[in-house]
């Protein structure tokens, strides 16, 4: 998977993770987990 994202918002959230000694590709991982949940959540609350 490739995304683009704007210089600025790229180092911000390069930064932010790092901070916590976490990598880009598992913090998106993560943030991609959530999403799911969320999604899964919502459709079960549309039944």
């Amino acid at each position: 998977m490739q995304i683009s994202i704007a210089g600025d918002r790229k180092k911000q959230f390069h930064a932010a993770g790092a901070l916590r000694g976490l990598k880009t590709s598992q913090v998106v991982v993560e943030v991609i987990k959530q999403w799911l949940l969320s999604e899964a959540q919502s459709s079960k609350n549309l039944m």
